[in-house]
């Protein structure tokens, strides 16, 4: 993966009103999330299994530059932080054996239980909890279960029964807008990171531009 966030800085006009589009998406998605998990009645405290804990794989050039732009407001100080605990966490990740089990390492934005950069995380920390399901056009239709922090804490009220929650208008619209800004910036590198190598780059490409 060859993309460095510092060589968009010059086209930040041309980027920013696709990442317009993808705050309307968000937005679209987490009040469809809240109204799923209200019916069921969970809100998620954090918990010893915690998803923060678990190593998800970005694939989107969109959420790569949302979270530049999260960074971009906070202190120095705070990203200073942040590149901190993303080199320890990548450092751990990196020296797991590839034929073992990802290690359980806290994501480097969660600090006090708390995300940093809460209104600029990814399209999966903000579905990730309540049971959903997926129509793919090769493989039918696949439904996914709850956390555990979810089935805890609804089993307790009897509220387990199956809300639909579709994923699919999330994730074409996001591939649609993920197509067409790679287009505007002819770009066609792919992406598989880690939101500790991405806060890695995106930092160091911060500390370069200082």
């Amino acid at each position: 993966m060859n993309i460095h966030p510092g060589r968009f800085r010059p086209v930040r006009h041309r980027y920013r009103p696709f990442l317009t589009q993808l705050e309307a998406l968000f937005d679209d998605m987490d009040r469809s999330y809240a109204t799923a998990a209200r019916q069921y009645g969970f809100q998620c405290h954090g918990c010893t299994d915690n998803c923060c804990l678990t190593r998800f794989y970005h694939h989107t050039l969109l959420e790569y530059l949302y979270l530049q732009e999260g960074l971009r407001s906070v202190e120095p100080a705070v990203r200073q932080a942040v590149r901190a605990r993303a080199l320890e966490a990548d450092g751990q990740l990196s020296a797991a054996s590839p034929d073992q089990p990802a290690p359980r390492v806290m994501c480097p934005l969660n600090r006090r239980s708390r995300c940093t950069l809460y209104d600029y995380r990814p399209m999966i920390c903000r579905l990730h909890g309540i049971p959903y399901e997926l129509h793919r056009p090769d493989a039918g239709v696949t439904t996914y279960p709850g956390c555990d922090a979810f089935f805890d804490q609804c089993r307790q009220h009897g509220r387990t029964d199956y809300t639909p929650f579709d994923r699919t208008p999330f994730y074409r619209r996001m591939a649609l807008l993920e197509k067409a800004l790679r287009a505007d910036l002819a770009v066609a590198d792919k992406i598989k990171l880690t939101i500790a190598q991405m806060m890695v780059a995106i930092t160091e490409s911060h500390d370069e531009n200082d």
